[in-house]
């Protein structure tokens, strides 16, 4: 279902996107409209698949989870049975916040958080237990200077 977004569907997007647990009466105001229009454009953004999951932001280090890795992985397998097992190792580890197949040297960067490099190690030794792999390569992130998951609308 395609569906054309305009600036009003933006700027419930961008208030959303801002504070998704405001009220619709909050979100018509800011956006200079009513409540009952906001309503129909959110549904059928959400009916579109534009709006997805709503979710809470969590304080990772607050949480405990202090060490970042961004984690490189080199194959070489690249057949169906291999990438199904792989795959299937990174959903079911709730360590891995993303994961993204690229084009270049590295085949695969995945987003870990852990408590500490301790964590880390049982992480990896759990992923390599399950799929072989040609090479592995962990960055531990020093600091995080910018983490949005919000579109420059």
């Amino acid at each position: 279902m395609t569906v054309r977004i305009d600036a009003t569907d933006r700027k419930i997007l961008a208030a959303l996107q801002a504070d998704a647990a405001q009220s619709l009466d909050e979100i018509a105001r800011n956006i200079g409209s009513s409540k009952t229009p906001v309503w129909n454009r959110i549904k059928k953004m959400r009916e579109a698949g534009i709006i997805g999951q709503q979710t809470v932001l969590l304080d990772a280090e607050a949480l405990g989870f202090e060490a970042c890795f961004f984690v490189l992985i080199r194959t070489s397998e690249h057949d169906a049975d291999w990438q199904g097992r792989f795959l299937s190792a990174l959903k079911s580890r709730p360590e891995v916040q993303e994961a993204h197949r690229l084009a270049g040297d590295i085949d695969y960067i995945l987003k870990v958080r852990v408590q500490n490099a301790r964590a880390y190690d049982t992480f990896y030794q759990a992923l390599i237990s399950e799929v072989k792999v040609h090479n592995v390569t962990a960055l531990l992130s020093m600091e995080e200077i910018k983490s949005t998951v919000a579109l420059p609308l």
